[in-house]
């Protein structure tokens, strides 16, 4: 497989096309389920570049343009729980199901006619999830088999305990090369490699995701505490198409989702999530937790900002693959590819 050539990364044209090739044409997160619990309940969002806001209509999840009819305001902004949906602009408000209840002053105005445009919500375990392209197959099929995975089943019910966002000087793709391979992990992370077994680190693909197996080297290490009968000395990483992840630990499951900011930029949001009532020392638990993560997403960060500049340099030109270690690199350069519109050994630029 041929890797993506410098130009995807560093051209600021490509993200235009990625917001409308890829992510809005794929689920992308938008929240904790918790968050919509009853009736009312409302979240807002950003998916591909378009202001969304998610609800709890009469049991049922909703996802509309948070976008108003009238000149653009926004009917909605963080979360909560209202009645309706009303423009911070001029007041238009509209009803769960987005249709349009009231508009100051214009009595002429044919109501029924004006609607939120609406997209599709799906939950997932303990996620919200919003799609804006109606041909896109569901989450089930789109995830597969990631909810067949017991780590990922149990968490349906989970609460999100903390959320934190990193600020990365690297275009979203440089990030997710990063995760999707283990064989920076000796170099870069000597803490992460004392606890996992790298000799027996692999990464197994599947249609549009592939998980990360890393067996466990030691029982004192923070991802061997606590495991219940049957369950597997090892943590697991699942990637979903195009930039999320799941990092599945006996105690808990970290969402990350990696944002395009603009070229050359991205957000990358952690939510940790956790059984409810949470364990009772998880405070200190996570304190730990947090700890380790943050020092090992430091490493990655210096690691793919220099990354990002490198792919800016005129020397290089050919870029190469360890194909016993960076198989899942080239999956998800394949899956971009086939996104895009282009072959397999077509130019990205």
């Amino acid at each position: 497989m041929k890797l993506l050539e410098p130009g995807a990364y560093t051209d600021p044209a490509m993200l235009p096309k990625e917001l409308a090739r890829i992510f809005g044409r794929s689920w992308q997160f938008a929240g904790a389920l918790e968050d919509l619990a009853a009736p009312g309940c409302f979240l807002s969002c950003e998916v591909a570049g378009e202001p969304v806001v998610v609800v709890n209509e009469e049991r049922r999840l909703r996802a509309f343009s948070a976008v108003c009819r009238h000149r653009a305001g926004r009917v909605a902004g963080g979360k909560g729980c209202a009645r309706a949906l009303r423009c911070a602009y001029h007041g238009w408000t509209y009803g769960l199901d987005g249709r349009l209840l009231g508009a100051p002053e214009m009595p002429d105005l044919d109501r029924s006619q004006v609607c939120l445009p609406e997209f599709r919500a799906e939950a997932f375990g303990p996620f919200v999830f919003v799609c804006l392209d109606a041909d896109v197959p569901g989450i089930a099929d789109s995830f597969d088999p990631v909810g067949a995975d017991p780590l990922v089943a149990r968490t349906t019910g989970w609460r999100c305990f903390r959320r934190h966002d990193y600020l990365l000087a690297c275009d979203w793709k440089v990030y997710v090369d990063n995760y999707l391979e283990g064989y920076h992990i000796p170099v870069a992370h000597p803490e992460l490699n004392r606890q996992i077994d790298y000799g027996a680190y692999r990464v197994e693909t599947f249609r549009r995701v592939s998980r990360q197996h890393a067996p466990v080297k030691a029982a004192d290490t923070l991802y061997h505490r606590d495991l219940g009968a049957g369950q597997e000395p090892e943590a697991r990483y699942w990637w979903m198409f195009p930039n999320l992840m799941l990092n599945l630990y006996p105690d808990h499951v970290q969402l990350n989702a990696v944002l395009p900011e603009g070229p050359g930029r991205c957000r990358v949001r952690f939510e940790w999530f956790v059984p409810e009532p949470p364990p009772a020392d998880w405070e200190a638990r996570f304190a730990a937790n947090f700890a380790f993560s943050d020092a090992v997403q430091a490493e990655d960060i210096e690691l793919c900002e220099a990354v990002q500049k490198g792919l800016g340099s005129r020397t290089y030109t050919d870029p190469r693959i360890c194909e016993a270690r960076e198989n899942g690199v080239a999956h998800f350069h394949g899956l971009w590819r086939e996104a895009m519109g282009r072959g397999p050994s077509e130019p990205a630029g």
